[in-house]
């Protein structure tokens, strides 16, 4: 499994795309501070730090980071939760 990392249009966010669908069906799913999801992998890549909110839809995860964090520290923390649901 790769997890392939792209930059967007909002230097503040980074798309994690797998190989294999993360989240079944068509809704994509968010999760803002102070919240918490049903689904596992986006509650603990809400815990890492630097990371201020996630949106997840089928094959892949935007992270939002904290306006302080650094992409160069935080993508491989990111890439470690993700690796740790097999991804």
């Amino acid at each position: 499994m790769a997890i392939h990392v792209e930059g967007t249009p909002n230097p503040n966010a980074m798309k994690f795309t797998t190989d294999k669908i993360i989240f079944e069906g068509t809704n994509s799913i968010s999760v803002m501070p102070g919240n918490t999801s049903e689904h596992d992998i986006l509650n603990d890549l809400m815990k890492v730090e630097g990371v201020d909110n996630v949106f997840g839809y089928q094959n892949f995860i935007t992270i939002n980071k904290q306006f302080d964090a650094e992409w160069e520290d935080l993508t491989p923390r990111v890439k470690e939760v993700m690796e740790r649901y097999g991804y």
